[in-house]
Formats: structure tokens, sequence, C-alpha cells
């Protein structure tokens, strides 16, 4: 009996060999193939969703009177965010506008003192001409009457002269009594009274002379007015252009001020820069912000991309271009893509504080790169991605 139930075992075994070679050949297929398969793909976990996060700051300090947004909300490009008070910068305008309206006066006031002071140039070169002119004449009047003087100085020592020589004529007649004594006493008056006229022609000529000298003295003083009113008229007026100027200039300058006053009053209402959803809200109401201190920060989720930070040694067949479908963990969703860009640096090197191997301590380690994927439009599902989410892209080796 043993032997007859031994026969059918042997015959039954080839069968149970053929299933399990059936088997093996199955997986070396399946092995086969995923291996075929997976050489197509570049995949990594280490990813997530990126967007530009903007922080909307104070451009002035001043204390918060209001604010419109929570953590959250969606925003628009030019919604109000948040109200400064406002009044000191009011009064600031209100301020920069009174001075250049008083700049402005002044320039308006200087303008006729040009045409002014050349007015008065013209007068006072005009007079001093004219005090020339007199005294010149009142030189050459002096001149003559020094001329006249010393005529009449020559007469009168003409006529002492001739009075002279009728008293030593005389003399000797009246001496012998040829001629009256009265006669010889009246010749000799006449030459005393023609010695004193000589004297007196004399102090005439001399004071002459001395009214010729002072006048030239006054002619001269004429000169030099005359030299300095048409040296200082163009000054003048060129004193006067410059003040004009100078008054412009301010008023160009308090343009400006009012103009940055009233910009620095529109800094005191905050808009939102972009569209995108507020993801971090850090002002309250009666808060003093400085200038420059953060406000918010808006998430701009309508523009999101994936940052896949792949091996090194895995890029060397990815290039721009290449499909990608991303799986969204969060959504346990399949999106598709395409790499948008090949990295500019690895993460580390491109870090605050990157490493330095020139230290002695160096230990190779394979770096990462971050790639950036861009997502196909109108997919549905796009509109909840939000910054940060993890994902896990597999780019398609074309």
């Amino acid at each position: 009996m043993s032997e007859t139930a031994t026969v059918p075992e042997a015959r039954k075994s080839p069968i149970g060999l053929i299933v399990m070679l059936l088997f093996m050949a199955a997986v070396i297929g399946g092995a086969s193939f995923w291996w075929i398969e997976a050489g197509k793909y570049e995949e990594t976990d280490d990813a997530q969703v990126s967007a530009h996060m903007s922080a909307v700051s104070s451009r002035v300090a001043g204390t918060v009177t209001a604010v419109y947004v929570e953590e959250g909300q969606f925003v628009k490009t030019g919604q109000l965010i948040a109200e400064l008070d406002s009044r000191d910068f009011e009064n600031a305008v209100e301020q920069a506008k009174s001075q250049e309206a008083q700049s402005r006066a002044q320039v308006r006031a200087s303008n006729p003192n040009v045409p002014i002071t050349e007015t008065s140039n013209r007068a006072s070169i005009s007079g001093a001409e004219a005090e020339l002119t007199s005294a010149q004449a009142a030189v050459s009047a002096a001149e003559r009457d020094l001329e006249a003087a010393e005529a009449d100085l020559r007469q009168a020592e003409a006529n002492a002269a001739r009075a002279q020589a009728d008293v030593a004529r005389y003399q000797p007649l009246a001496a012998k009594d040829e001629i009256p004594r009265e006669q010889f006493d009246h010749v000799q008056a006449t030459l005393q009274a023609q010695a004193a006229v000589v004297d007196s022609r004399k102090a005439s000529v001399a004071s002459a002379r001395k009214t010729v000298d002072q006048r030239k003295a006054v002619v001269t003083q004429m000169e030099v007015r005359l030299r300095e009113a048409r040296d200082t008229a163009p000054l003048q007026v060129a004193q006067r252009r410059a003040d004009i100027v100078t008054h412009q200039a301010t008023v160009k300058t308090m343009e400006t001020q009012v103009a940055r006053a009233a910009l620095d009053l529109s800094y005191t209402r905050i808009y939102a820069p972009v569209s995108g959803i507020i993801s971090r809200r850090t002002v309250e109401i009666g808060q003093h912000m400085n200038s420059g201190q953060q406000m918010v920060q808006i998430a701009q989720v309508e523009n999101v991309w994936v940052t896949a930070n792949f091996k090194e040694t895995q890029l060397q067949r990815i290039h721009a271009g290449q499909k990608v479908t991303i799986h969204v963990d969060a959504f346990k969703q399949e999106l598709n893509g395409h790499v948008d860009s090949m990295p500019a640096a690895t993460g580390s090197i491109s870090s605050l504080l990157p490493p330095e191997n020139a230290t002695g301590n160096y230990v190779k380690v394979v770096q990462r790169m971050p790639v950036r994927i861009r997502f196909e439009p109108g997919q549905e599902g796009l509109e909840r991605l939000r910054p940060g989410m993890s994902v896990a892209p597999k780019v398609r080796m074309d």
C-alpha cells in the first residue's frame, strides 16, 4: 500500500513546481516593471508649497486708531488695512502750506525791486553826472574869477608903479619948492592908495586861487561819486535778482515740504499692497507704531509654487519644462505641474550661516538643491493650497 500511495504524490510534484516557477516569474516580471517604471521618475518628500509673503509696515510713526482686518481674512490690492492718528500730520501740512504762501509773498514783494533799483540807479547816475557838470562849471567860473583878479592885480600894480614914478619925479621938485607942497602930498597919497589896492588885489587873487582849488576838489569828489554810482548799479541789480532767485528757491523747498507733509499724511492710512490672506497680525488699536514696524503679513495664495529640495544626485536628468505629479498630503490629492526653474545654489550655501569647509573638519554630505515647480493652471484644488503645506512631487523623466 505504501508504494501505491507514493506514486500519486510523485505525479503531483511537477504541478507545484510549475506554480512556483510561475509565481517567481511574476515576481521577477513585476520587479522588472517596477524598476523600469521607477527609472522614469525622480521624486522627493522634502518639498512644500511656497508663496510670496508680503510684510506690510507703517511708513510713519503714530498711534493706531483703527484696524480693519483679521488673521485668515482675504484682502484685495488697495484695501484699507489700518489707520493712524492723522492730526499731527494734518497740522504739518497746514504749516508747510503757510510757509509756502509766505515764500510766494516774498517773491512777489521782491519782483518790483529790480525795476525800482534800476530806476534808482539811473537817477543816481544822472544826479551824479549833473553834480559833476555843475562842479566843472563852478571850476570854470572860479578860474575866470581868478583870471579877473589877476588882471585887476596887474592893473593895480601898474597904477602903483606909475604912482611910485610920480613920487620919484615930484620929490626933487618939491624939495626945490618948484611945485606946491600940496601937489606932492597928493602924489604920495596916490602912491599909498595904489599900494593898498595892490595888496587888496593880491588877497583877491589868493582867494580866487583857493576857490579854484576848492571847486576842483568838488569836481574830483563828484567824479568819484559818479564812478561809484556806475560801478555799483549793476551789482545792486544783480543783488536784487539774486534775492528773487533765493526766494524762488525757497518756494521750491516749501513746495517739496508741502508734498512731503501730504505724503506723510497719506501714510497714516495703510493699504494692502497685494491681494492675499492675512497670515500674521501684530497691530492693535491704541498701539504706537514706529516707522518700519510690521503690522500684518499677507500670503499671496493666488500665486503659489512648490519648492522641492532634491538631492544633488537626482538632478542629472531633471530640467525645466518636465511634467510633474504633485501629491498634496493635506488633501491626499494629485495635482499636475511642471519644472519651472533649476536652482542657483544649494540650500545650505544660501542659508544665513553657510558651512565653511576650509576648517579641516569637512565631511562630505549629499546636498539638497531647491527646484521650483509650477502648478498647471485651472486645476481643482489650487485655491486650497497654502504656503508651507507638505507635498511630494514626482518628476517624469522625458
